[in-house]
């Protein structure tokens, strides 16, 4: 197969489906193909190629077609849903249609329009229709710019790697069209990520780069009267004198052009463009509005010191928005957890407001086709997963600076042959003009990632020896114990794959030379670069100049070991997030099982918090209430409230809201003697309940209860801590909820379960159930339940009578919601492995996201506090 004739032919069908109105049936997209290939058939290869306007196309094979018509089908039934939107105070009241229902529907759109077009032939229509809808919704929030004086600050929230980037392009556009002057995109810290920014806003917006016509310049005729100032480029971030050359001695009070920088989030730029501004206008700017929008806002911006004396790049941030009359300040992010500990008060006369997003916070949705945390980590059967079990005696995650690599771990040149074998089979698929990363983050130090780079190096080499004499040859493997490696590699992570080892083999060959290993750190020589004239296959070195923002192409194998126990750390060194279109099914991530089960725990922190996010949306509540739902959220709260106080204090207390939420004890210790202290504490308090039980369906079922009993059965349950004092990561938060016992005045409700298990347990004479049949994964002294959920379905469903059950359904929120008491969810497991019961149990507490008066306060213990501190400074501990 042609790869190059095979891609444009594609694309030539690809558009004329996009053209069609609405969604597409499989038959639709099968007729076009089929049309297309009778099409080739009749006029010829060379006469069709004509008609496509390109040089010469050779002929397709019954496979590519085939394959055509499954690429077109995934590439067409994506999905995906519009964002929510949460509103300030003021806000509610303003005109929040003035773009879609006036400004927008007499606008040419050139800017939108021209991006739009570009999109077309990459994003799937409802990915483009909804970008179109969110886009919009986030403009009726900034303000129209030819209000004569406004400030908005609002936040966009995103998924890591979801193409952010691509929605705000969406905006500047608009913005544009609408008459927003002057655009600034603050675009993170390194150079290498600014630089990517500015390439990619280049193609959205600019149109030109370097004199030389680039994405939506493309299309058609460029008009000058309409090309955007840039006053930043690819290679130069800003400064003076190029900002004078770009400008060309223009009068920027009477420009009919948007100007746009794109610039580093660095203390000295920031103070350059405000210098500049100054010079160009000696007082507030007022003619001209001016749209900023945060990229990864949540790093750098924030003012972790005090209001009298901000930090560095807040205060310019803040300085620069105040020489506008007219502004908006949009916020980028996929971790909003720092964003919402902004004081939403704070301001001063001569910085104005910080950046709190007092107006609006709209999250945005996934497509379908998106490879996210869900699909990666919470899946049943963790199949992109591969557990790093022997990096302790060769590079342990706490090292030093100093520390000293002899050799690689062997899950490590694992990882490598497993990459060498992506290419190949992607180069099979006929996606070998596409191209393919490796990532390979294991350290926070330059020093470290140069020693891991050169025994990479070594290995390659060896290994490209090996294949270059040996690949070729009958039953190779019988001569090489490299490729017999490269061979159970194969067998081992991708048995389903649809290419036989020798074809996979031969793909090993064509490939292996065009592989490169670069390093991305402060001291990098050679930079890397994805060519456009070509397929780029790198195996790449970094650590923290590869987190946040910086894209990765065709990132198919990722090794992470790093220690810190931060969320939105994590989330953004995950650089593996993103869309794998066509090789989803051979991605693999590699890192420690305690790695796994942290992003485990803050992604489903997430998943939830999100979900309280619509709620409130829907009761019309503000970025306020959002805010404090983050910093009171059982499971990510403590964290999020530790980062950000423990720099200004040693005494550190954390607000928790349980209203809502349900805890359970997921993680159960397999010491029998403390599991039979457990069940007998279960019996003493079904014996203390007394006989006044109600019956739902075999579920025992106490109302009225008092708390005094569930207060003793919680001080004699031995619940299993895990690193931190308080249950949090094992989802059981056990202080707090002892103290939400201790100090809540309310009645408790009990509910002993029956599954279907044929082990009973029988406490008293008159109450037996059966045992409730529960998957678990051994994890030396404890079991940990599979979704680390040990009630199931609508379990809360039991306190309410069987019409009133039936009526609120399966949403375990909701139904918490109408409950009038807290509920205490007894269990008795029965699980393979254990020769005996397991006892377990589950506090669902009443509310929602209304609620406000039942908060629990402690004193976080100095030895955690610690804890949290200690890793603070590791984070801020790099040289990379």
């Amino acid at each position: 197969m042609n790869d190059n004739s095979y891609q444009i032919i594609k694309q030539f069908v690809g558009d004329k489906l996009s053209k069609k109105d609405g969604t597409l049936p499989q038959t639709k997209i099968q007729d076009e193909v089929e049309e297309t290939s009778k099409l080739m058939v009749e006029l010829g290869p060379s006469t069709f190629a004509r008609v496509l306007s390109v040089p010469q196309l050779s002929p397709l094979a019954d496979d590519d077609w085939k394959r055509m018509i499954r690429e077109l089908e995934t590439h067409f039934n994506v999905e995906m849903s519009n964002g929510i939107l949460i509103q300030g105070v003021d806000q509610q009241q303003r005109d929040n249609i003035w773009w879609t229902s006036k400004e927008k529907l007499t606008n040419e759109c050139y800017y939108w329009n021209r991006y739009r077009e570009y999109l077309k032939p990459a994003l799937p229509p409802d990915v483009l229709r909804s970008m179109d809808e969110d886009t919009d919704v986030v403009m009726d929030n900034i303000e129209d710019p030819a209000i004569e004086q406004f400030a908005r600050y609002g936040m966009a929230v995103g998924h890591v790697q979801s193409g952010k980037t691509a929605n705000y392009s969406a905006l500047v556009c608009k913005a544009a069209d609408a008459g927003y002057k002057f655009i600034v995109i603050i675009a993170g810290g390194i150079n290498n990520l600014r630089n990517q920014t500015q390439e990619r806003l280049n193609e959205a917006f600019v149109g030109v780069d370097k004199g030389n016509p680039v994405g939506v310049g493309k299309l058609g005729r460029l008009m000058t009267n309409r090309l955007p100032i840039s006053l930043t480029t690819t290679e130069q971030d800003f400064n003076k004198q190029d900002a004078n050359k770009n400008a060309q001695g223009l009068n920027f009070d009477n420009i009919s052009t948007p100007v746009i920088l794109v610039i580093k989030k660095n203390t000295s730029t920031l103070r350059n463009v405000i210098s500049w501004l100054k010079s160009q206008y000696k007082n507030q700017i007022s003619s001209h509005a001016m749209l900023m929008i945060d990229d990864e806002s949540d790093y750098a911006s924030i003012n972790t010191k005090t209001e009298d004396d901000p930090t560095t790049i807040n205060k310019n941030l803040r300085k620069l928005i105040s020489l506008f009359r007219k502004s908006a300040y949009v916020a980028y992010t996929a971790t909003p957890y720092a964003n919402i500990f902004i004081d939403h008060l704070a301001g001063t006369d001569d910085l104005g407001k910080d950046l709190f997003p007092e107006d609006f916070i709209y999250a945005l949705q996934a497509p379908s086709d998106y490879f996210g945390a869900r699909k990666i980590f919470l899946s049943s059967d963790a199949r992109y997963l591969v557990a790093i079990e022997d990096n302790d005696q060769i590079l342990p995650l706490s090292h030093k600076i100093d520390t000293f690599v002899h050799e690689l771990p062997e899950s490590l040149l694992e990882a490598v042959r497993l990459f060498v074998i992506n290419v190949a089979i992607r180069k099979l698929r006929g996606q070998g003009n596409k191209h393919n990363s490796m990532l390979v983050h294991a350290t926070r130090f330059t020093s470290v990632h140069k020693q891991l780079s050169a025994h990479i190096e070594e290995y390659f080499s060896a290994l490209k020896k090996n294949i270059t004499a040996y690949g070729r040859l009958s039953s190779p493997e019988n001569y090489s114990h490299v490729i017999e490696q490269i061979r159970m590699t194969f067998v081992a992570r991708h048995p389903n794959v649809e290419f036989s080892w020798a074809d996979v083999l031969n793909g090993v060959c064509e490939i292996v030379n065009t592989i490169v290993i670069r390093q991305v750190h402060s001291e990098t020589k050679i930079p890397l670069e994805y060519r456009k004239d070509g397929p780029t296959n790198a195996i790449v070195v970094g650590g923290a100049s590869l987190s946040r923002g910086f894209t990765l192409e065709g990132l198919s194998v990722s090794y992470f070991l790093r220690n810190t126990v931060f969320y939105d750390t994590l989330m953004q060194m995950g650089r593996w997030f993103g869309y794998r279109t066509d090789y989803e099914d051979i991605c693999r991530i590699y890192m420690s099982n305690d790695m796994i089960q942290n992003f485990r725990i803050i992604i489903e922190a997430t998943e939830d918090l999100f979900d309280d996010f619509g709620r409130m949306s829907k009761a019309k509540m503000t970025p306020k209430d959002f805010g404090l739902a983050v910093t009171q959220h059982p499971d990510s709260g403590l964290q999020v409230t530790a980062r950000n106080k423990l720099k200004n204090s040693k005494d550190l207390y954390f607000e928790m809201k349980l209203d809502g939420r349900a805890k359970e004890t997921s993680w159960i210790l397999k010491d029998n003697e403390i599991n039979q202290g457990n069940i007998e504490a279960i019996s003493r308090i079904v014996r203390a309940a007394g006989s006044r039980y109600e019956r739902a369906h075999h579920t025992y079922v106490w109302k009225r209860a008092d708390k005094d009993i569930v207060l003793q059965f919680l001080n004699d349950f031995k619940v299993y801590y895990p690193t931190d004092p308080f249950g949090i990561t094992a989802r059981m938060p056990i202080e707090f909820v002892l103290k939400y016992v201790r100090e809540i005045d309310t009645k408790w409700d009990i509910a002993l379960y029956s599954g279907q298990s044929k082990r009973t347990y029988d406490p008293t004479d008159d109450v037996k159930v059966w045992a409730e049949e529960r998957k678990v994964e051994d994890k030396g002294t404890i079991y940990e339940v599979l979704n680390r959920q040990v009630s199931s379905g609508a379990s809360e469903g039991v306190v309410f009578d069987g019409d009133e059950r039936r009526l609120l359904g399966s949403n375990r929120k909701d139904i918490r919601e109408r409950m009038k008491r807290p509920l205490l969810m007894l269990h008795l497991l029965d699980v393979e492995g254990s020769p005996s019961l397991l006892a377990a149990f589950g506090v669902s507490f009443p509310g929602g996201i209304k609620s406000t008066d039942r908060t629990v306060k402690l004193k976080i213990n100095t030895v955690y506090a610690l804890y949290i501190e200690k890793m603070l400074k590791e984070e801020a501990d790099h040289d990379d």
